[in-house]
């Protein structure tokens, strides 16, 4: 996978900085995002793959399913894909363009663990604490896991916080056992 993501990184950076060169990161967002789609479906990600197909047909066929969602410089974009066997990259040059879009915005999405639901203040106390920790905006997703049995986990991007009951009980365990 980190082979992939190598790979990926200047076909990201370079749809990222053309979207924002022309003021269009949302709809270079949602090509990118339909065309990962395409990509990841077995049966055209199998015709992606087949050397039956050559490399300007695999282009074609992408650009005909994305129809109208596909303005002419992300066409161009695929074409360039395509001419260097790079268009099943496609999920992964759109999650990189994702990660650049949001440094850009200057937003975090960060998911959040807790073993019993949020309400709306008190998911909104936690957005401002966050806010003033990581200095962007913040867009959160709570998942509920009993399992923790009190308190939460925290991701955002690299940072990770493990306030949850099992967590202090495992750290305890731990530093009993060593």
């Amino acid at each position: 996978m980190a082979e992939f993501s190598t790979l990926a990184r200047p076909y990201a950076k370079a749809a990222f900085e053309c979207a924002v060169a022309n003021g269009d990161l949302e709809s270079w967002s949602e090509a990118l995002a339909w065309l990962a789609q395409l990509v990841e479906d077995a049966q055209l990600s199998a015709l992606l793959r087949s050397p039956a197909v050559g490399r300007a047909q695999r282009a074609e066929l992408l650009m005909e399913l994305g129809g109208d969602r596909l303005p002419a410089l992300v066409r161009n974009f695929v074409q360039v894909l395509a001419s260097n066997d790079r268009l099943l990259l496609l999920p992964v040059i759109f999650a990189q363009f994702q990660a650049l879009k949001a440094d850009h915005q200057r937003l975090v999405e960060v998911e959040v663990t807790s073993a019993a639901p949020l309400d709306e203040g008190q998911q909104q106390r936690l957005a401002a604490a966050l806010v003033r920790r990581l200095g962007r905006e913040v867009r959160i997703q709570v998942s509920i896991d009993p399992g923790l049995i009190g308190g939460a986990i925290i991701r955002a991007g690299d940072t990770v916080i493990d306030g949850s009951l099992r967590g202090r009980l495992n750290k305890l365990a731990g530093a009993l056992l060593s």
